[in-house]
């Protein structure tokens, strides 16, 4: 039977999956389940293969391991380890840095980061649940303008386009994107995406967002001094989000990452304990991440 969280101590965690057992049978659970389906052709029957917790497919022989095919392929270190690392990412409300996961685990910085940035990856929006009722549109810049050793300056600062959705006084959920160049074509893909059409949207009068209509979709735009366009609940967020940017990761490279990571974290602050399984549950469904495409 699938292990459910009933407590966010590490203690707990260590308690349930102390073992790469313990971890091989949770893969197995969240993967197969009561429902195997064998991965090269769809065949219902399996049978026992060499390695423990493996399948073999009695049809074609195909055989399939609990982690291949998932964020875990072909991980080269401990099953115990990266649910660790599964653990910190998802229950620490400030995030964790590769250099502190390194230093509390034993492993090497590079490890981490780029197990970090398969989980990160499984952390992006499916886009299912748009948001709903009232949505705020909010552009904002992150990062800064440095001076190198040769007196040059060097600007680091990038834009980020925001969507929140507001009930009562506060944020419900939140989703945000990367821009290169705050363009038609990428706003509105990203709003398409993200907001339902439904929902009434507030964004500032400027010419990315004044075709929204023509989308059927409910705009209310306005001049940027508009006190409803300068909320204390928006500028608490992009506020929050920048702070938790610099302060935890230092600066703006792989930006995209990070502000999936921040609006997976914001979006089920409610969850609590069950947001491990939510992100294990993520990882065992996303495809896999070679490490070849987080290096630049």
């Amino acid at each position: 039977m699938e292990k459910k969280f009933k407590s966010l101590s590490i203690a707990h965690f260590l308690s349930k999956f102390g073992t790469e057992n313990d971890c091989f049978e949770h893969l197995v659970q969240l993967k197969w389940g009561n429902k195997y389906a064998c991965g090269h052709c769809g065949n219902k029957k399996y049978c026992k293969a060499v390695r423990l917790y493996d399948r073999q497919c009695s049809r074609c022989s195909y055989i399939e391991s609990p982690t291949s095919g998932t964020i875990f392929h072909k991980i080269k270190f401990s099953l115990v380890k990266a649910f660790q690392i599964v653990y910190f990412l998802a229950t620490n409300k400030k995030g964790i840095s590769s250099c502190q996961l390194a230093r509390t685990l034993q492993l090497r910085q590079k490890t981490c980061w780029l197990f970090k940035q398969k989980i990160m990856r499984a952390m992006e929006s499916t886009n299912r649940h748009p948001l709903e009722g009232n949505v705020e549109i909010v552009e904002f810049e992150i990062g800064h303008i440095s001076k190198k050793e040769d007196r040059e300056l060097k600007d680091t600062t990038q834009k980020v386009l925001i969507a929140i959705e507001k009930k009562s006084l506060g944020a419900s959920r939140i989703y945000a994107t990367e821009l290169q160049d705050l363009g038609v074509d990428i706003c509105r893909k990203f709003i398409l995406k993200k907001v339902s059409l439904d929902a009434t949207i507030h964004a500032i009068d400027k010419s990315p967002f004044n075709n929204l209509k023509s989308e059927g979709l409910m705009v209310e735009l306005f001049d940027s001094s508009n006190t409803k366009m300068n909320s204390s609940t928006s500028k608490r967020v992009v506020n929050c989000l920048k702070n938790w940017i610099t302060t935890i990761h230092c600066n703006v490279k792989y930006l995209q990452q990070y502000l999936d990571e921040y609006c997976y974290r914001h979006n089920r602050h409610l969850m609590k304990e069950e947001i491990i399984d939510d992100l294990l549950g993520r990882m065992v469904r996303h495809k896999p991440a070679p490490y070849k495409t987080f290096i630049v």
